[in-house]
């Protein structure tokens, strides 16, 4: 993430996690990579990396939340949530000896820090802890996540604990690489044989002036072999330029390891990313431009046989659902997320004496954040679309709404259709003729009239059944209907699909078409 001062370690949580397969992972059990996607080292099947941040970087070197709730109360809440991996950040000073943060213990550290209610916090929630140094706290919070059965990606997300633009590349006053390689060695020897911890994610959001390519090669190479070298186990996970957001130079020339079946890339969008384009630009535009450009800049990387790990993502969610650049920012992540099923990471903010704008959980992490309605969002998303050995039923399509997080079901009218849960959608064929039928049967999708539900019908001839990706979304899904008129699929208040006139396909900005757009997603899942 981008410049914050210090971060009291009583700032709110955002969880990465690493969302299992249809069965569920084999906990414990090594994971590797198969092309694109992350498997079972042991089996080939698939594990979805749908993750978020638990933030142990800032000044304390402690993770947030542990003088608010016992560690096991804060992973219950992550598990209740539908997420199984976090996303660990820690501070190299943690692992090196060279600073005084090493050696301190909790209290001393929060003690230094003049952070008396916190001491008096940890004692009363987590009194194991209060006297262990900063490590062994930072190994008390993995151990607690491995008991229940949450796997665990290691991030050094900074040097010096808080956050300074001289952390950010090879060279600069806090990014010694000698000191980097052996901070990375330690934590990888450290939790060698701890089978929660899946991953180490090398290096948060490398950038600054002295940035280049050819010393990314040199960097992420030689901490990718020392990891490798001190645990084999577990995968590696490599930042691109500029913030994580540019991996493009990779598309000629790949990085030369002396492994393989390890190597995972990872980039970071928000809605701020693209300045202030979501505030005004037109939602249409704007989403197929920018959704071509994290191709360009990185998605290109699953054509060549990698996973790619949308590490950090977030939203304001103390806005409640009313910021409208979130908005258009979410559905259109969420839209590629499915289409593209990409493993992903929910990412957060700090902001000392304040509530976590960008949290999933409140200021005492007993409870969800304002916005609940994020888990709805994003819950179709925590289970793998497609994927390898995940089924043996033939891809099919899904018809999946971004801003509801739901798919396209049927009523129990035959030829009546609704949003619902994506683990209860139906499976469709999108054929070359361009209509949409439920798989295994003679229904088709068509348009009946303006403000009307959609129906399905087995008079399927091409004239009257033919819907079109339109927009420069590709979201739209259009149609015409026996009275000649030109109409989208929409769903109203009651979340029946229906159509209407199409939305926004002019270059206005103040229109909002989320509601008509839908993704036809590839999938595996059994309908």
């Amino acid at each position: 993430m981008g410049s914050f001062p210090f971060l009291s370690p009583l700032s709110l949580v955002t969880i990465i996690i690493v969302t299992a397969t249809q069965g569920g992972a084999a906990f414990g059990v090594p994971l590797s990579t198969k092309s694109r996607w992350v498997v079972e080292e042991s089996s080939g099947q698939r594990v979805k990396m749908a993750c978020a941040n638990w933030v142990s970087h800032p000044e304390a070197g402690v993770a947030e939340g542990l003088s608010k709730q016992p560690i096991d109360a804060i992973v219950d809440r992550i598990s209740s949530m539908g997420f199984n991996c976090v996303r660990l950040t820690w501070p190299l000073y943690l692992a090196t000896t060279n600073d005084s943060l090493a050696v301190l213990t909790v209290r001393q550290s929060f003690k230094k820090l003049g952070l008396t209610q916190a001491i008096a916090g940890v004692q009363a929630n987590n009194p194991s802890i209060i006297d262990l140094s900063l490590i062994q706290a930072y190994q008390a919070v993995v151990s607690g996540l491995g008991n229940k059965k949450v796997m665990v990606i290691l991030d050094n997300y900074i040097t010096k604990p808080n956050w300074f633009d001289d952390n950010g590349f090879i060279g600069d006053k806090y990014f010694d690489p000698n000191l980097w390689i052996k901070g990375l060695t330690r934590m990888a020897t450290l939790f060698k044989g701890l089978s929660n911890v899946v991953g180490m994610s090398l290096r948060n959001e490398l950038r600054g002036p002295k940035q280049n390519v050819n010393d990314w090669y040199k960097c992420m190479q030689r901490g990718a072999e020392a990891v490798h070298s001190a645990n084999p186990d577990v995968l590696l996970i490599l930042s691109g330029l500029n913030h994580d957001k540019d991996l493009s130079f990779l598309r000629n020339r790949l990085m030369s390891l002396t492994f393989s079946g390890k190597l995972v890339f990872e980039t970071h969008w928000y809605a701020f990313t693209d300045d202030k384009a979501w505030e005004s630009g037109n939602p249409n535009q704007l989403c197929g431009t920018i959704i071509n450009k994290i191709m360009r800049q990185s998605g290109f990387l699953l054509e060549k046989g990698f996973p790619l790990f949308l590490s950090e993502f977030w939203v304001d969610q103390n806005q409640k659902g009313t910021n409208m650049s979130d908005n258009r920012y979410l559905n259109c992540f969420l839209a590629l997320a499915a289409e593209l099923d990409l493993d992903w990471a929910l990412g957060r903010q700090g902001v000392i004496g304040m509530n976590e704008d960008y949290g999933i959980m409140n200021w005492d992490w007993d409870d969800e954040s304002p916005n609940s309605s994020l888990l709805q969002k994003i819950s179709a998303i925590q289970r793998p679309f497609r994927g390898r050995s995940l089924s043996e039923t033939r891809p099919h399509k899904s018809i999946f709404h971004p801003s509801t997080g739901l798919c396209v079901v049927r009523k129990s009218v035959h030829d009546s259709l609704k949003l619902g849960p994506c683990s209860s959608s139906d499976g469709w064929n999108y054929t070359p003729q361009k209509t949409l039928t439920i798989k295994g049967t003679y229904f088709c999708l068509q348009a009946y009239d303006v403000g009307k539900p959609a129906r399905l019908s087995i008079k399927c001839t091409e004239s009257d059944s033919k819907w079109e990706t339109i927009s420069d979304s590709k979201l739209q899904l259009s149609s015409t209907t026996p009275n000649g008129d030109t109409v989208c699929l929409d769903i109203d208040s009651a979340n029946e699909v229906v159509t209407n006139t199409c939305k926004c396909l002019s270059r206005e900005s103040s229109c909002d078409p989320s509601s008509q757009w839908f993704k036809l997603v590839d999938s595996t899942r059994s309908p």
